[in-house]
């Protein structure tokens, strides 16, 4: 049954990122890239874009958001050992013949509250 959705519902999710976590995305994707595996001066490895920009898809999924259209701006690093919560709000809700229409707004911040990813979707929910 998917969920009643209005202009203005906010969903929230986090996530804290290891290193194993990142190793098996650089596996699953491909994507070696010498700051995925190799650490900083820190010992830290960077968590892949699109691997930060994925933990939404948990909150898509729990109100069977179909995407369609999909822009990301990555505003800062995120490395293994942060938390990371994604912040989605409903902006837009057009019911349509068996189907509604939806955009969605997506703030991803960092355990110190800084942005580090903002987007916008749109999408379908089906009736």
């Amino acid at each position: 049954m998917t969920p009643p959705l209005r202009p203005g519902d906010v969903y929230s999710i986090s996530r804290t990122y290891t290193t194993d976590d990142i190793l098996a995305f650089a596996e699953l994707t491909g994507d070696k890239g010498r700051h995925h595996m190799e650490p900083d001066e820190h010992g830290r490895l960077m968590v892949h874009g699109l691997m930060t920009a994925s933990i939404g898809s948990k909150l898509a999924g729990d109100i069977h958001f179909i995407g369609r259209e999909l822009h990301n701006e990555y505003l800062r690093p995120v490395f293994s050992g942060d938390t990371i919560t994604c912040e989605v709000t409903v902006e837009l809700v057009e019911q349509k013949d068996g189907y509604r229409k939806v955009a969605l707004r997506s703030i991803y911040r960092n355990q110190h509250g800084k942005e580090v990813i903002v987007g916008t979707t749109s999408g379908v929910v089906r009736d």
